[in-house]
């Protein structure tokens, strides 16, 4: 029900915007990062989420997609509402909290709002395995301006985190370095070539 609405927006909140459409004005809750991407008077399009308390009834609603199926995600998690996890995407995007889950990343996780060390343990421990592991977004290091060699090694360590094997890392990289590459480069392309290689 309300997978999105189309219309204009009339406010926007620190918590939320309003959407009207044929002559309604919808209230929906949304994360800091997606309400940034919205200016009144804009025609837009926001997927929703329709939630129902037994003493409340409102709108979640998200700019993307993605978005929304991270929200869906980190929702199903033990102890997180949806005013939790709206909070969890204002930390970070889709992309970059799916790279904190998948590498087990709890010191970055505890800082968003509402989750300590225990929750974002159970987030990596629930949602590990269930992150599209080609579509996150790792964040630039410093072993970018080292040697090749440093840079190959730090792609093959995080593939390793990830959960592939040894062989199935370097081999990925072997593949796919080219002069020039960044750490996330590689990564990117790597996964693209395991992806690949595992729906042969």
């Amino acid at each position: 029900m309300y997978r999105y609405i189309k219309g204009t927006v009339e406010e926007i909140n620190l918590d939320s915007i309003v959407i009207e459409n044929n002559g309604i004005g919808y209230s929906i809750m949304m994360s800091s990062n997606a309400i940034s991407r919205y200016s009144i008077g804009d025609n837009a399009k926001v997927y929703t989420k329709l939630i129902v308390r037994e003493d409340d009834m409102y709108l979640c609603g998200f700019y993307s997609g993605e978005e929304r199926k991270m929200f869906d995600l980190l929702t199903s998690v033990s102890k997180i509402g949806p005013k939790v996890g709206l909070s969890i995407l204002s930390f970070a995007e889709p992309k970059q909290l799916g790279a904190y889950i998948i590498s087990g990343d709890i010191t970055k996780l505890s800082k968003a709002p509402g989750v300590g060390k225990k929750t974002a343990e159970r987030i990596v421990l629930e949602l590990k395995d269930k992150i599209d592991k080609t579509a996150v977004e790792f964040e630039p290091t410093l072993l970018e301006t080292k040697p090749a060699v440093f840079t190959e090694d730090e792609a093959v360590d995080a593939l390793m985190a990830l959960g592939y094997t040894q062989a199935e890392s370097k081999e990925a990289v072997s593949f796919v370095k080219s002069p020039g590459m960044n750490t996330e480069d590689i990564i990117k392309k790597a996964l693209i070539y395991i992806s690949s290689k595992m729906m042969k």
